[in-house]
């Protein structure tokens, strides 16, 4: 699959996010039951002179979760050391990250689903008694070395909390699930996005990048830029309307901030398999797909949004996606239990 302009998942071209993120609560855009919480517990161990409870994220990629880590240690003054789960793949690995940290860091491991089992349990004894237990060397010269941690708090982000082992979850004192945005908090993020790269937006064109945002502020912020692009060559000084709707046309993202993959899903499952049920292995195939690409690359808006469901006997294409396309509903012979 080409490189998807409204894919939620990082691209390499995102690297300006990190010069746009904020640096407080008080900047941070949405998430405001999640974000008022957290700010009481960060407000509360900095009373205390203790560190943070271990804090667990979840949610569909692009809602925040690396920026809220972020603001995490600044809110408690502390350093971040950051990580990736997939690229811990030996206790040593484990040993160098956490050997590094100071009293009261943040350790903010993202994708920590993706921590092998064996490392997972090296990580207990960290996070609760604040002690690494781990065995070096190999088979029949191996020994045990015990590091004393000083306390710290760990940060962890996922798309799949359902992939955590039960003992790793219940050590996170703060789980919280970061929902998708509304329109406004959206044209919000795209208002104080422009500002911080010195482009000026209309409030209208603001909240037109909005609308086909997918609900997620990383792709929003992706479309301003693409769209301050297209405005820089065209010799506009203030992104309006007109501009960003040729824009996003030219893109292929429509109204419902549907992309030509969507459209290829969709209309997959409606001419090649009369609308579902059909399994997801089916439809990875007819579209040249990986099936975990589909669940979390692709699905999840179009879930959240309604256009697709899951049921019992696979995805179907709902009323509201026939309305999109103009396209009389499919008569099927069968009523569906969603799951």
């Amino acid at each position: 699959m080409d490189e998807r302009v409204v894919t939620n998942h990082e691209l390499e071209t995102d690297t300006f996010e990190k010069n746009i993120r904020p640096d407080s609560f008080d900047e941070y855009i949405g998430q405001n039951d999640v974000k008022e919480n957290i700010k009481v517990f960060v407000t509360a161990a900095k009373m205390r002179n203790t560190n943070l409870d271990h804090v667990l994220l979840y949610g569909p990629p692009g809602l925040g979760k690396t920026t809220l880590a972020h603001i995490i240690a600044n809110e408690l003054g502390s350093n971040i050391k950051t990580a990736s789960g997939p690229t811990i793949e030996k206790s040593g690995d484990l040993a160098a990250i956490l050997s590094t940290l100071e009293p009261n860091d943040v350790l903010f491991i993202d994708e920590i689903h993706r921590i092998p089992r064996y490392i997972e349990e090296i990580l207990y004894s960290a996070m609760e008694d604040f002690k690494l237990d781990i065995i070096i060397g190999s088979e029949g010269q191996s020994r045990s070395i015990k590091i004393d941690l000083p306390p710290f708090t760990l940060v962890g982000a996922t798309t799949r909390a359902g992939d955590l082992s039960s003992p790793l979850r219940d050590r996170f004192g703060i789980v919280s699930k970061l929902e998708f945005y509304t329109d406004d908090e959206l044209t919000q993020i795209v208002e104080r996005t422009a500002r911080v790269i010195g482009a000026k937006i209309d409030k209208d064109a603001a909240h037109e990048i909005a609308i086909r945002s997918r609900k997620t502020p990383r792709i929003a912020n992706r479309l301003l830029k693409r769209v301050s692009d297209f405005a820089l060559v065209e010799g506009i000084n203030k992104i309006n309307l007109e501009i960003v709707k040729k824009s996003l046309d030219r893109l292929k993202i429509n109204s419902s901030g549907l992309d030509s993959t969507d459209v290829e899903y969709l209309m997959s499952i409606i001419k090649k398999f009369n609308g579902g049920p059909v399994g997801i292995e089916s439809i990875a195939s007819s579209i040249g797909e990986e099936a975990t690409t589909i669940e979390d690359v692709i699905e999840p808006f179009l879930l959240q949004e309604g256009y697709v469901k899951r049921t019992s006997r696979g995805r179907i294409v709902t009323e509201k996606t026939y309305r999109e396309f103009k396209i009389n509903e499919q008569k099927t012979l069968f009523d569906y239990d969603v799951l």
